[in-house]
């Protein structure tokens, strides 16, 4: 009983020590990775609800960049949690139910009679990745909602609906038109009414032509900084990819989600993946960090990325966003989750590209 006893009290003094933030050791690695020139971006971390840490890096090493505490980041498929986000509030308002077929919508796509706006959400739809044609991204240049759809019923299906699980943009992209449909607004619209305006993000937009404030992608090489030549479209990812955002307002997005302030507890249990059964759930996947466990989405443009992830035990959220990788977003964030948990790391080394 006395083991037993002191095992738990080990176990909670862990669990207390480990979500004890030292911004002494954020700070080294993002100056190791600024001084090193081996990333841009920034960060921002909130505890029960407060912005704790944050910090910019690699900026000072694209002598031309100019941004202030404003400027945004595009932050890739992190929109997609959005777009769920947004079609469980229409299932809230009995507008749409998880069971209802694409058929309904969109009866031309392969298998759309038994593909259910679960399996859209959940990425068992069976649809492919709209965004590739040929091997390559083809959406960097300018796309009708015709050609999209006409792709996305030429790729048809892989598999039957609920047989696995196989990551959908195509997905994504009808139930970002469903929720057009069903609100008779653009997406755009939807964003700011649901979502932006009774949160009062500041710096959290859907994708619009001449948009102003937001970091350019950037790509190392020759030992230098040199603007991306070729980005996506914006407007061919429209709620699947198309945001953009500071990480302040990121994590304000998802401290919201998760202290029930936009959906109701049961709606947010409905989109989490059951743990140790799932790695997806509906519109959002599990990060798991040897042991410790987040929930949250990435993104990825061609030259921007973004992580946003929340776990519930320590009510503690990680936003990261940049458009100069050269350390990928999944081991950058593993290093910023153990360095906040207490944990050693090892420095990442890049050997300059010549």
């Amino acid at each position: 009983m006395k083991h037993q006893i002191s095992l738990l009290l080990l176990l909670i003094s862990h669990c207390f020590f480990s979500q004890t933030i030292v911004p002494e050791k954020l700070d080294h690695y993002f100056s190791y990775i600024e001084n090193n020139n081996i990333g841009v971006g920034s960060l921002s971390v909130f505890k029960n609800g407060k912005e704790v840490y944050t910090r910019n890096f690699g900026q000072k090493n694209i002598p031309e960049l100019v941004y202030n505490p404003s400027t945004r980041y595009q932050v890739g498929s992190v929109t997609k949690m959005m777009t769920a986000v947004l079609i469980f509030k229409l299932i809230e308002k009995h507008a749409l139910d998880l069971n209802d077929k694409l058929s309904a919508f969109y009866p031309e796509v392969p298998n759309s009679g038994i593909i259910t706006i679960k399996n859209l959400l959940e990425h068992t739809s069976g649809l492919g990745s709209y965004v590739i044609k040929d091997g390559e991204v083809w959406v960097t240049g300018k796309a009708t909602d015709r050609e999209i759809v006409d792709l996305i019923i030429k790729q048809g299906k892989s598999f039957e609906p609920g047989e696995k699980v196989a990551y959908s943009n195509s997905a994504y992209y009808l139930l970002t038109k469903i929720l057009e449909r069903k609100h008779k607004k653009t997406f755009h619209e939807i964003l700011d009414s649901e979502i932006i305006q009774p949160l009062k993000l500041k710096n959290l937009v859907s994708f619009e032509p001449h948009q102003k404030n937001v970091f350019l992608p950037y790509r190392y090489e020759n030992n230098s900084w040199t603007l991306l030549k070729k980005e996506i479209d914006f407007l061919n990812v429209i709620g699947v990819g198309d945001v953009s955002a500071t990480p302040y307002d990121l994590n304000i997005f998802i401290n919201s989600l998760f202290h029930n302030n936009i959906l109701k507890k049961e709606s947010l249990k409905l989109m989490e993946p059951v743990l140790k059964k799932e790695d997806w759930g509906r519109g959002m996947a599990i990060w798991d960090f040897d042991g410790i466990i987040f929930y949250g989405h990435g993104g990825d443009t061609l030259g921007s990325h973004a992580v946003l992830i929340y776990n519930k035990e320590a009510d503690l959220s990680i936003a990261y966003v940049t458009n100069g990788e050269r350390i990928k977003k999944e081991d950058f964030i593993k290093n910023v989750v153990r360095l906040l948990y207490n944990k050693e790391i090892t420095l990442p080394e890049i050997k300059n590209r010549e």
